[in-house]
């Protein structure tokens, strides 16, 4: 399949509000040694990108300068030793940079089969998002059937995917979201119970939602005063998941309540994690997941799309915290 030379990227002219991002032409990059060469048909916006584009989360060292995590689209070239995959194969993929772009590298196992009847928008709203709630919830809080998971931000790609995964394999879900409709929207999707924070206290309602026994997993995002607070609606046993810090990544905590209660408090991050890390959360997924997906069970919560070029107005969508679900970029 012939490509041009050249491609346009959506490029960070510098630190800065949304409208630092601008297209751009770049050279098409070339799949190296067990990558894939993808025509983006669509791209997933998340919270990183918007955190790289300010200069808070700058990408791996020896990476592309390209914002964006996730891609939809068409391979167009295998390199060396990728197997997997051929020409024409319709894929999703986490990528660790490149996505704002009309092409872009993957990991060749880094990347999974679109499902029949799923848009090329939807399949780049889910890698990011299905990445990190798989592992974080499932591999890392060890989310079980019966047990209760806490969701902080339940209206965001994060959370609509961990109520959607946390119901699919039996478990009881409470949220925290920031005003009645995504509270309903929430509600919609499968939780159980949804907490608006801003008017309620989650500890008490969380307690009052579990007979006073609390959350057995609580996935949070927010991390300042939340860090205490979650050690306080957590149950005996209970494990706290860290994945972001949209607060302060520092707090003053009561550590006597991990003792009293023998808690667990762990957390990680996906983007600097090894590609063989990457690649078995992906096999993971292709296997407990995507038959979900199939049939519809799970699915991406969408937002709003925009076109490429108009990432800047994405970024502004996001920064407001007035979507609910996805921003996908479309090619």
């Amino acid at each position: 399949m012939t490509r041009p030379s050249t491609m346009t990227a959506i490029a960070i002219r510098a630190p800065g509000g949304p409208d630092v991002l601008v297209p751009e032409t770049r050279p098409v990059p070339a799949p190296g040694t067990g990558e894939i060469l993808i025509k983006v048909a669509a791209a997933g916006v998340n919270r990183p990108d918007v955190m790289q584009r300010r200069g808070l989360y700058p990408p791996p060292a020896g990476t592309t300068d390209i914002p964006g995590l996730e891609v939809a689209g068409s391979v167009v070239a295998c390199g060396e030793g990728a197997t997997r995959w051929k020409v024409g194969d319709q894929v999703t993929a986490l990528v660790i940079g490149g996505g704002y772009a009309e092409y872009c590298l993957a990991v060749e196992g880094h990347a999974l089969p679109i499902p029949q009847g799923v848009s090329a928008a939807e399949a780049a709203a889910m890698p990011e998002t299905f990445f990190t709630v798989w592992h974080n919830v499932f591999e890392r809080g060890g989310l079980t059937e019966g047990e209760t998971l806490l969701v902080h931000g339940g209206s965001s790609g994060i959370g609509t995917t961990a109520i959607q995964f946390a119901k699919s394999f039996g478990a009881r879900v409470i949220v925290t979201a920031g005003s009645a409709e995504k509270c309903e929207a929430c509600r919609k999707l499968g939780a159980d119970v949804a907490i608006d924070y801003k008017t309620e206290d989650f500890v008490a309602a969380v307690k009052d939602a579990t007979d006073r026994k609390g959350a057995n997993v609580i996935l949070d995002m927010v991390g300042g005063d939340y860090i205490e607070r979650n050690y306080e609606a957590a149950a005996v046993e209970g494990r706290i998941v860290q994945i972001a810090f949209q607060a302060s990544p520092k707090a003053t905590v009561n550590f006597m309540r991990i003792m009293l209660k023998r808690l667990h408090h762990t957390g990680s991050t996906l983007r600097s994690r090894a590609n063989a890390d990457k690649t078995a959360i992906a096999r993971a997924i292709e296997t407990r997941v995507w038959p979900l997906v199939a049939t519809g069970k799970v699915r991406p919560v969408m937002d709003k799309t925009f076109q490429l070029a108009d990432a800047a107005a994405a970024h502004a969508r996001m920064e407001s915290s007035q979507h609910i679900g996805k921003i996908v970029l479309t090619v």
